[in-house]
């Protein structure tokens, strides 16, 4: 039964007991009077046992509504048979009640549970030869409290079976906003390691492709310069190599241990002036006050990656870093006297062949709350404003959670940066 409409197994045999109770009572109420159709009685009692107690064990029966609708015509047809013998077979009626609004459609149940009931008052009323209003209100009444019950447990199985499926989807919800969590969290960080090997690796083996071709132009006229080079290009892939390192621990940047922005910075420009044909200059102006590391560290790449462009395309002589505390907020400007570009032709960035410079600073900046503008144009050199506003809420940029949860390691001083300008 329970495969159309599921119950519980404890309900089952309880119904399957009871039917089993009161044939066995009709069959012993029948063999204790001696009437004429003792005999008989006994027999329709173990057929109607028989024939029950087939159903719970065909599949067909089981499984389909026609195959249950077939077994009950036949449970009925020896139950009817029962019941014109004895009066016993009434109380057969209630048991039938619940069987057939169990395996029978909605609508076809009530109809089939009201047609037990009235062959039930019907043979009973025979059996007693008046018709009674107790022979009417026994079996009606049993059959109303059957389709009450069925339908009331029906009601919070629908209900249970939809709360199970609310409680599938949400579970297949949850499961599939982690998985969006997770792959915007895999995106952003690929994001993030692409602005950090940018301005650690690439712009370090630039920096020592560059010192490279410096020694072999160098070469063989001029040896000891062409030493100088080689010399700077080593140590540029030893600090390259500490900066990797640090970079896979993903500490803090080597250029921020115990030392301040500002000091970090003047050396960049000094290492910069010593590996590279440029003047590098730092000026600070305003008091230092210390920033949240993540905001230090973008600062730092910037000014890196800014100096790194100017040294691989502005043919530059003067480079000048600039670094003011102001009352509301703190901005860094590096600015230069080369060659300049057109901002507005800046080609999209390709993996190919470099261009992330700007596009990555932008991402950096961006990440901390902060904004970054470029002011260049042929032949007038180019200007990079970068300022980030002080404040509680300083910090709450789009990704400053993630660039202050993973600040990573930043890239070499005075390293080149990718090509960025047309």
């Amino acid at each position: 039964m329970n495969a159309l409409t599921p119950t519980p197994r404890a309900l089952d045999w309880s119904l399957h007991l009871l039917v089993a109770g009161l044939l066995v009572l009709a069959a012993a109420r029948a063999v204790a009077d001696g009437g004429p159709h003792a005999t008989a009685v006994v027999v329709v009692a173990l057929v109607l046992g028989a024939v029950y107690a087939l159903g719970p064990a065909l599949p067909s029966v089981r499984g389909s509504r026609r195959g249950a609708a077939l077994w009950l015509g036949a449970v009925g047809a020896v139950w009817l048979a029962l019941l014109a013998l004895s009066a016993e077979g009434v109380w057969l009626a209630f048991p039938l009640y619940f069987v057939q609004l169990h395996l029978l459609p909605r609508r076809a149940g009530p109809a089939v549970v009201a047609a037990t009931a009235v062959a039930a008052i019907t043979a009973f009323a025979a059996h007693q030869g008046s018709l009674t209003a107790a022979v009417v209100i026994g079996p009606a009444l049993g059959a109303a409290v059957a389709v009450a019950v069925v339908w009331g447990y029906q009601a919070l199985s629908r209900e249970s079976e939809g709360r199970r499926r609310l409680i599938e989807e949400l579970t297949a919800t949850r499961a599939d906003l982690a998985e969006a969590q997770r792959a915007a969290g895999v995106l952003e960080e690929r994001e993030r390691l692409a602005r950090e090997i940018h301005d650690t690796l690439a712009q370090g083996l630039s920096s020592i492709q560059l010192l490279l071709r410096a020694a072999e132009r160098a070469l063989p006229g001029r040896p000891e310069r062409a030493l100088t080079h080689v010399g700077q290009a080593r140590q540029t892939a030893v600090d390259s190599l500490a900066e990797a390192r640090r970079f896979v621990a993903a500490l803090s940047p080597p250029a921020l241990d115990d030392t301040t922005l500002a000091d970090a910075l003047d050396r960049l420009c000094a290492t910069t002036g010593e590996r590279h044909p440029l003047t590098a200059r730092f000026r600070l102006t305003g008091r230092p006050r210390p920033l949240p590391t993540a905001r230090e560290v973008a600062l730092l790449r910037v000014a890196q990656s800014a100096l790194g462009n100017t040294v691989a395309h502005a043919d530059a002589r003067i480079a000048e870093v600039a670094l003011a505390y102001l009352d509301d907020a703190v901005v860094l400007r590096v600015g230069d006297d080369g060659v300049g570009f057109d901002p507005a032709a800046v080609r999209a960035p390709a993996t190919e062949t470099g261009g992330f410079g700007l596009a990555a600073m932008r991402a950096r900046v961006r990440a901390v709350g902060g904004t970054l503008t470029v002011e260049s144009a042929p032949g007038a050199g180019t200007a990079l404003t970068v300022r980030l506003p002080l404040g509680p809420d300083a910090d709450r940029g789009p990704g400053a959670a993630a660039a202050s949860r993973s600040p990573g390691s930043p890239p070499s001083p005075g390293s080149p940066g990718c090509e960025d300008r047309p």
